[in-house]
């Protein structure tokens, strides 16, 4: 007759909880490198005002802005990484209190090339204390080519921000906030995201000038 030890039936259990553990601290490091627990949660008790926001806005997401998506339940968006004109990192942090139009662009990118004089416009026309327009570029080779570009361009209004690994546009694609080029995301003073639009628009526009009044509050 074979005799049972009193801790056999404990092994199983045990088992499970370290296998459970082990899940757990792999989906916590995802959320970690990527911010995807952002997108959830307590995040969004953290963008009450998001709301408020992106109900002022909806309607006037019309006419050349028409494609913008508000946000029925504003999240806080990874932190995301990248670099000023001298090199320096950077983080969407750095402008909390202010709203922000951020635009991922590229030289390759012809919609974006063709958007870029009308993100210059709209960031002479509104851009201070309360608003920016942070556009990153992704380009990964010559990272010469994008500040050539926009000085043959004569895009001078817009300060300088790059990711030449392109994890930007990895990050908000596995949060589902990227589709394709340009990619834009409308960001209130509190870090919100309260609209997104994939493609470009015309944000020269009196339409869009309109509507980033909105998100700003005035």
């Amino acid at each position: 007759m074979t005799i049972r030890s009193e801790t056999e039936p404990r092994r199983a259990p045990r088992v499970a909880r370290i296998a459970l553990a082990a899940l757990v601290g792999t989906a916590a490091g995802l959320a970690a490198v990527y911010g995807i627990g952002r997108f959830g949660g307590n995040a969004a008790m953290s963008c009450s005002a998001g709301a408020e926001t992106a109900q002022r806005i909806a309607p006037l997401v019309r006419g050349e802005v028409a494609a913008i998506s508000t946000t029925d339940e504003p999240r806080r968006i990874p932190d995301l990484v990248f670099k000023d004109a001298t090199g320096k990192p950077k983080t969407l942090a750095d402008w909390h209190g202010r709203a922000v139009l951020f635009n991922l662009w590229a030289t390759w990118c012809v919609p974006c090339r063709k958007e870029m004089p009308a993100l210059d416009a709209l960031q002479a026309r509104l851009g201070g204390p309360r608003f920016d327009v942070v556009a990153v570029n992704i380009d990964t080779r010559d990272p010469e080519k994008p500040k050539n570009w926009l000085r043959d361009a004569g895009i001078n209004r817009l300060a300088y921000y790059a990711d030449p690994s392109a994890k930007v546009f990895q990050d908000l694609k596995l949060a589902d906030r990227a589709f394709g080029m340009p990619t834009t995301l409308l960001i209130d003073a509190s870090g919100c995201e309260v609209g997104t639009l994939a493609g470009p628009a015309e944000w020269a526009s009196d339409d869009a000038v309109k509507l980033i009044g909105a998100l700003i509050g005035s």
